[in-house]
């Protein structure tokens, strides 16, 4: 149980900080609005992103949120994680841009597992 909790409070934060606190700070760059608009979306999606990106990250790292809002936040993450695959993957082909969001992916799915086994062993806990 504690390795599981270790595995799930590490791949949790890599995800809350790289897709939820990082884009927070940085959507309003050039950099940020050239990479939008490279893959052919208009600026206001990087915002509204940015926003969806955030609000995830904040029930994936916070104990309080349980049940089908996490569910809905792995769920957001999940589309966006290969969406961005994808979009790199049709602009750019294949490579390193179209990869990494799969890799994050594998991070994010490491992070559900665990707290699912992480539930599962609470809920025979309590019985």
């Amino acid at each position: 149980m504690k390795t599981t909790k270790i595995i799930y409070w590490i791949t949790t934060s890599l995800i809350v900080l790289f897709d939820g606190v990082l884009p927070a700070f940085t959507f309003q760059t050039d950099l940020a609005k050239q990479g939008i608009s490279h893959l052919g979306y208009p600026e206001y999606f990087g915002v509204m992103l940015v926003c969806f990106k955030v609000a995830g990250a904040i029930v994936l790292i916070l104990p309080a949120f349980k049940g089908r809002i996490k569910e809905w936040a792995y769920a957001g993450f999940t589309f966006d994680f290969i969406s961005a695959a994808v979009s790199h993957a049709v602009v750019d082909g294949i490579g390193g841009q179209a990869l990494f969001p799969l890799v994050v992916l594998a991070v994010l799915a490491l992070s559900y597992f665990s707290y699912h086994k992480m539930q599962t062993a609470v809920f025979a806990l309590s019985k």
